[in-house]
């Protein structure tokens, strides 16, 4: 495969720590379909996956897996504040550690809570 002199000089480039494959898309219109998501980010390169949110709490969000880091790059660039059905979306890399982290401080408090009850149960005091 050739690439252009331009191209080589981006391949090369030194990444930022938080831009990965998997971008983050926000704001999106409810009634969006995963064909009109593979019009949208396609165009900027292959895509390995779309996730279309469409559980209530979930809706109008979308995970897009690229292939490759500098096609995720260059969409995320380009399409964030792009307007979509009125609507301007919001593209972000995905954080695996931030998503984590939510739902380890989620357990963590559950075994405060359990904790604090058998502590409470265990010196008769309420």
């Amino acid at each position: 495969m050739a690439f252009a002199p331009g191209a080589v000089a981006q391949r090369n480039a030194r990444l930022a720590p938080e831009v990965n494959r998997i971008l983050y898309v926000r704001n999106l219109p409810y009634k969006i379909t995963s064909e009109e998501m593979y019009d949208i980010f396609g165009k900027y390169g292959p895509i390995r996956q779309i996730r279309v949110g469409v559980k209530q709490d979930t809706r109008g969000t979308a995970f897009v897996v690229y292939e490759d880091i500098y096609d995720a790059k260059n969409a995320c660039e380009h399409l964030s504040g792009f307007n979509v059905c009125g609507r301007y979306i919001v593209v972000l890399y995905h954080q695996t550690k931030i998503a984590f982290s939510r739902v380890d401080l989620q357990k963590k408090r559950e075994e405060l809570d359990k904790a604090k009850a058998k502590f409470a149960a265990t010196t008769g005091t309420a």
